[in-house]
């Protein structure tokens, strides 16, 4: 493992231990050639997915730009750090035991969208925001008419 501080490949494994109930292990380093301290989690994966993006793109699937995403829903929210993480771990999971090593942006997005419905209501919203490209106010009233009538994703 590469020190994040000085590039050198020359680390010690200090500590490890099992994280995220058990779906990864957490380790904590030391760099021996300028003494910096980081950690470092493995996670199993299962296959390498790709999205396939509405405009037919395709692009690997990237765990920490899903995680980025739902940290911008859930900011300044009071949700549990480790609800958010077990959240994604769950749509991973979701995703990788689909048997498809390809997967539609619109699977992924209701996944998410239905994770947060359990989260938080709020950052449910500003997910749906942008998922569906909301445009104008009407939009956000349509939508929260919707959640007022039970009819989540």
């Amino acid at each position: 493992m590469r020190c994040p501080f000085c590039g050198s490949e020359e680390t010690q494994v200090k500590d490890s231990r099992s994280a995220e109930d058990g779906a990864s292990v957490r380790r904590r380093r030391e760099c021996s050639a300028c003494g910096g301290r980081f950690t470092t989690f493995e996670r199993v994966q299962l296959r390498e997915l790709t999205v396939i993006k509405s405009s037919g793109k395709k692009a690997p699937f990237d765990r920490d730009k899903l995680a980025r995403s739902i940290m911008i829903a859930t900011r300044k929210r009071n949700v549990d750090p480790d609800a958010i993480e077990q959240m994604i771990s769950g749509v991973v999971r979701r995703l990788e035991a689909m048997g498809e090593t390809e997967i539609p942006s619109e699977k992924v997005g209701e996944l998410v969208m239905e994770g947060l419905a359990h989260l938080d209501d709020v950052a449910y919203v500003r997910y749906a925001s942008v998922y569906r490209d909301f445009r104008e106010a009407k939009d956000f009233e349509q939508f929260l008419g919707e959640l007022d009538d039970g009819e989540r994703d």
